[in-house]
């Protein structure tokens, strides 16, 4: 197994996809956390994103004290995604290359290899979310510095929360997105299917639970629910803004962590289960 994480990090280290995707992330993060409020701060410009937030409303949300809400809001959809589309491309292509079928029958146990897949890609959501955070805390601190405002830093709980938050929601998605790489034996198909299913299906069936209960009590279920829900149990909504795509209060927090890790318990084992199971051809 410690074979298996030292290749499968070698790989993802030497992959372009793996830097494109983890740099979408960081671009979507800084766009999102920091570029749109400090342009719409410096010019009086609102968009979607901060309609009905005051000026200081804006500055109060790049600062540093505001770090732990900025890891986590984007998690829950767009993180997701892209996290999703990693543990697909990962699983997927060891299919499409022909590197399972080589060493699932010429190597270690298919178990293994697996976990050791499993865990390189793990340490490479830790290496994501660390990273975000500081990017986070520099962009942060160089907006306080460059608006002459006094520096104050968040509490380590809020930040240890946040650190803790961002990464069960990012691995449950790479963990979704594995399995259905291993589901599909290919990235294309697995990268589509997750994304449609984070970015619409999941969407269209709570605005149907809205009006048929067996549908909404499914949709409390749902990854997207309990990620939306964890996000949501930690950070609070701008002043009169809409909220942030994908972060809800459908479940409490408490409800929400404890879907999450199951999530994250359940879909490594049936990844296994499935590998295990059925030829490699």
């Amino acid at each position: 197994m410690i074979r298996s994480v030292h290749a499968e990090l070698l790989r993802l280290r030497k992959w372009p996809a793996v830097w494109v995707t983890v740099g979408a992330w960081m671009a979507l993060a800084a766009m999102f956390g920091y570029l749109f409020n400090y342009l719409a701060y410096k010019t009086g410009d609102t968009s979607f994103s901060n309609e009905g937030t005051t000026a200081q409303g804006l500055l109060a949300d790049l600062m540093p004290a505001n770090v732990p809400d900025v890891l986590i809001q984007g998690t829950p959809m767009f993180g997701g995604a892209l996290m999703m589309v990693l543990g697909a491309i990962v699983a997927g292509n060891g299919y499409g290359w022909g590197t399972w079928k080589t060493v699932f029958t010429q190597g270690p146990s298919r178990t293994s290899v697996v976990l050791g897949s499993l865990a390189a890609t793990t340490l490479a959501v830790v290496g994501v979310v660390l990273a975000t955070l500081a990017m986070s805390f520099g962009i942060s601190s160089a907006v306080a510095v460059s608006e002459s405002q006094t520096i104050a830093w968040p509490s380590l709980g809020a930040v240890a929360a946040a650190v803790g938050a961002g990464f069960l929601v990012l691995e449950m998605w790479m963990l979704a997105g594995f399995l259905l790489g291993t589901v599909a034996r290919g990235p294309a198909l697995s990268v589509g299917l997750g994304l449609v299913w984070a970015l619409v299906l999941e969407n269209l069936l709570r605005g149907v639970g809205t009006l048929l209960d067996p549908i909404e009590a499914f949709t409390r279920v749902l990854p997207g629910t309990a990620a939306g829900s964890l996000v949501g149990s930690l950070i609070e909504a701008s002043p009169g803004g809409d909220g942030t795509p994908g972060v809800l209060d459908t479940l409490s927090g408490a409800q929400a962590t404890g879907t999450v890790v199951a999530y994250v318990l359940l879909l490594p084992l049936a990844t296994i289960a499935l590998i295990r199971r059925r030829d490699v051809a």
